[in-house]
């Protein structure tokens, strides 16, 4: 089977990188979503001879229905897995089995309002005041992590909200799970406390001690021949280390202790060369599917703390396509310019999520704006690498790089061909403040793309109807199954859904205004507009004659049966 060229296109430039991919019918509809390690090596799998030769029937129908596809490319291979299965309950694709019902991936939460708090496993996360730490795609690592910090800092498992020695009665924890046993008050609430934070610190990375601990352990336990002992810690040893690398993933805390932001910002001055400190740093990254619901996010740290109220949301709205450096200038333009305009504070520096293409387009929106002076430093994924470039390109070099009048990037001189690119040691404490700041835009971007996906998932034709609310709709859907079924309808049987209650903003106009059901929601339309008849608010008009309320004029030149200046239906007479 012949493969459309624009597979074959997308294709060819398919990043060897983790992520998730969506299949798409001819119709533009997603009908399958999975993950990859390697999206390159899983998708070009799919459209092998021999895969079309031997699949199974299942996977054969797939094939014969997909005429497109789109990536999403992750960090890591645990951030594909929390965003396929995010992205299936979204889509529901006819394809997946998989995933369909309402569970979640686990987390981790702790009442700390509690005056002994525990932790306990829970899938789904609420504004309930508690601290939740994940999700974690692997649920043998997030059970394997809830047991160790229960073990390692002899915390309670027990229910009751402030155990007692009436609860210790039929209790042996302290025996058989070294609990502190705080209802025998063999521990103060301070020093039980200390154990609960130094829990939640190793959860979320900051002990690797305790990691160096165990694998010395196992080590140990090897070299005296003890074996069993050794592999049951070099498999908790694997669980943990694996939780711990997912808390990136998840509701993790992004405040640093004090001194240690304040070490990274200087040590950044220093590495990076700058006047000043970085006091203030702005980061952006932007989001999107295959360019759809395209969004990008500010985020700002001061002192190398998080500032969310200087936080900011974009909708890109020059840019076509998946093009992420024309969209970072465009977000770049758009705050700079305002901000020239109403002469506010600048920031020390400005970091991008992305290498040498994302610098130069955010260098040459800078430089558009008279901000040559402000630095711009780029923070890419794979290798953590810095490029840095604070200073525009030299004069007589500036017209040689300046991009051509097709290009979506803005107009200006083009940095220097090559940066600085920097490689800091994992323990570096400029590169965590700048990590941390990259992955909360990451996070705060990706977090308004799904608001916006959620939103059109849930958009229907029924919503450009007046007088149809949020509450009718629901009705509408449930009663009739899909707008498709109520658009054949009569406006008999769809009457009987629509109450006279709440229709006093519906004036019908007494006229045939073109075939009946001109829009996909006629027959709801129509019942409306029926409904509101009998209202003492409703008006009869004529061809002609201005709306009542909104001075609207309904006259014999309008086609469809929706009034579009007028905002009401016009029923049949």
């Amino acid at each position: 089977m012949p493969l459309p060229d624009n597979i074959q296109k997308k294709l060819q430039a398919l990043p060897d990188k983790p992520g998730v991919y969506f299949m798409r019918n001819r119709q533009g509809k997603i009908i399958y979503v999975g993950k990859a390690a390697s999206l390159r090596d899983r998708i070009r799998n799919y459209f092998r001879r021999s895969t079309q030769r031997s699949a199974d029937p299942k996977l054969r129908g797939l094939l014969h229905s997909v005429q497109d596809f789109d990536i999403l490319v992750c960090r890591t291979e645990a951030e594909a897995t929390l965003t396929e299965g995010r992205m299936i309950k979204d889509f529901r694709p006819r394809f997946n089995v998989m995933l369909k019902d309402d569970k979640r991936f686990l987390l981790l939460r702790i009442q700390p309002g509690e005056p002994w708090p525990r932790f306990d496993a829970v899938r789904l996360q609420k504004e309930d005041g508690a601290t939740y730490l994940g999700p974690y795609a692997s649920s043998a690592a997030a059970w394997a992590a809830l047991e160790f910090v229960e073990r390692r800092f002899g915390l309670r498992r027990c229910r009751p909200r402030e155990p007692g020695p009436a609860d210790h009665q039929h209790c042996l924890n302290d025996v058989v799970r070294y609990c502190s046993a705080p209802c025998l008050g063999k521990v103060t609430a301070e020093q039980y406390r200390a154990r609960v934070d130094a829990a939640c610190g190793f959860l979320r990375g900051e002990h690797p001690e305790i990691l160096a601990e165990i694998q010395q352990a196992m080590e140990k336990e090897a070299a005296a021949q003890r074996f069993e002992k050794a592999a049951a810690l070099r498999d908790t040893l694997l669980l943990l280390r694996r939780a711990v690398k997912e808390r990136a993933l998840g509701t993790r805390s992004l405040a640093l202790k004090a001194a240690d932001a304040a070490a990274g910002v200087a040590e950044l001055q220093q590495t990076l060369g700058l006047r000043r400190p970085p006091r203030v740093i702005e980061a952006y990254d932007v989001s999107n599917i295959a360019g759809t619901l395209a969004v990008g996010s500010m985020v700002c740290a001061v002192d190398g703390l998080p500032q969310k109220t200087r936080y900011r949301r974009f909708r890109i709205r020059t840019v076509t396509g998946s093009d992420d450096p024309a969209m970072l200038a465009e977000m770049i333009r758009r705050r700079y310019s305002r901000l020239v305009a109403d002469h506010g504070a600048r920031p020390d520096l400005v970091l991008v999520d992305g290498g040498l293409t994302q610098l130069r387009a955010a260098r040459r929106a800078l430089d558009a704006l008279g901000l040559a002076d402000l630095p711009v430093a780029g923070l890419a994924k794979q290798f953590e690498e810095i490029y840095y470039e604070g200073r525009p390109a030299p004069a007589d070099d500036q017209a040689a790089r300046t991009p051509p009048a097709t290009s979506q990037h803005p107009p200006g001189p083009a940095p220097p061909a090559a940066a600085p690119v920097l490689r800091l040691p994992a323990g570096s404490r400029a590169l965590q403040v700048l990590q941390r700041l990259r992955d909360e835009a990451h996070r705060f971007a990706l977090d308004y793309h799904h608001r916006l996906r959620l939103r059109r998932i849930r958009e229907s034709q029924l919503d450009d109807v007046t007088g149809i609310g949020e509450k009718r709709k629901e009705t509408l859907l449930r009663q009739f199954g899909s707008v498709a079924r109520l658009r054949r309808a009569s406006a008999t049987e769809s009457r009987r859904q629509i109450t006279r209650r709440g229709n006093y903003a519906v004036h019908p106009c007494q006229r045939q205004c073109g075939p009946a059901g001109a829009t996909a929601a006629g027959a709801a339309g129509r019942a409306v507009a029926d409904a509101g008849r009998g209202h003492p608010q409703a008006r009869k008009l004529l061809p002609g004659h201005v709306h009542p309320r909104r001075r609207a004029v309904c006259g014999p030149a309008r086609t469809g049966g929706f009034c579009g200046r007028a905002r009401h239906w016009r029923a049949d007479a």
